[in-house]
């Protein structure tokens, strides 16, 4: 069995051999970022997109960008090449640091870069045509679900509560209204009219996201991006979870009742065809 390889620090390296220093302000507060690019057939999808993520978090949490955006996809490419899956998953991480514990930034440290690659795979096929279960809850994080932080602990939570009913996700309602889901985009659906809540401080900017609404005006499909309340929401027609490892999945239950028909809807349908035919279009070219 191939070894994965990973890096860390300028270094590449088998995973088991991977070391940060318990001081590392990624371990102590969480105090770094992250992003998650999928690859497909050994081409990194929208990666430009995801790199522009990252320094949107970057900026966000006052840490300069360790790389430039040409070295970052040259590494992800080494990562890549260097893992023997076809399809993957590139994880990136990037912390402030090693330093004394001190809540305030410490002064000229080098932050902590970490990639690896994981094999990926699509949703099958049975969670496509048959959709899937989700359940419903109070969206009690912080108020920057922008940023792409690696202090992940309130979606940990509310992942493993839909886990521990058999569900997929947990969809989230801040002050009424629809935020996203523990770790993806939620869009619904009333007759054909798709609906999303738009990009904002209480939501992270999907890549997917972005790909279904560039799909929806394309192809002349009426969108919406508005606060969507929490009725309308649990009488949508169809409701769908969106993110780079899930892609497109329709919600078929919520909270054990049928969404619609209880099946994956028309709009549905036609999104996910446009989607796959993006992807095949994308991967071509790459």
């Amino acid at each position: 069995m191939q070894t994965q390889t990973v890096y860390l620090n300028g270094d590449f390296m088998p995973l088991e051999e991977a070391r940060i220093p318990v001081l590392d302000r990624g371990f102590i507060f969480g105090d770094g970022v992250y992003e998650v690019i999928p690859v497909y057939s050994g081409y990194p999808f929208r990666l430009e997109q995801h790199l522009r993520r990252l320094q949107n978090s970057l900026d966000a949490i006052k840490l300069a960008n360790p790389m430039s955006i040409a070295q970052w996809s040259r590494l992800a490419r080494r990562i890549i090449r260097a893992n023997p899956w076809k399809d993957q998953s590139v994880y990136l991480q990037v912390t402030r640091g090693v330093a004394k514990r001190d809540h305030a930034f410490p002064k000229a440290i080098v932050p902590t870069v970490f990639m690896m690659s994981n094999p990926m795979t699509t949703p099958p096929r049975k969670l496509v045509t048959g959709g899937v279960a989700c359940i419903t809850a109070t969206d009690n994080r912080w108020l920057r679900c922008d940023i792409k932080s690696t202090s992940l602990l309130g979606n940990v939570l509310m992942r493993e509560r839909s886990a521990e009913h058999g569900c997929i996700e947990t969809i989230l309602f801040r002050d009424g209204f629809l935020s996203e889901a523990s770790a993806s985009n939620v869009f619904v659906v009333h007759g054909k009219t798709i609906s999303a809540p738009p990009n904002n401080h209480l939501v992270l900017p999907g890549t997917t996201y972005d790909v279904v609404i560039e799909l929806a005006r394309k192809a002349r499909i009426p969108l919406k991006l508005r606060e969507i309340g929490d009725d309308e929401v649990r009488n949508a027609d169809e409701i769908w979870v969106t993110s780079a490892t899930k892609e497109i999945l329709a919600v078929t239950r919520l909270d054990a009742k049928a969404v619609g028909t209880g099946k994956p809807g028309p709009v549905f349908k036609r999104m996910y065809r446009l989607y796959q035919g993006y992807k095949r279009t994308v991967m071509r070219r790459g």
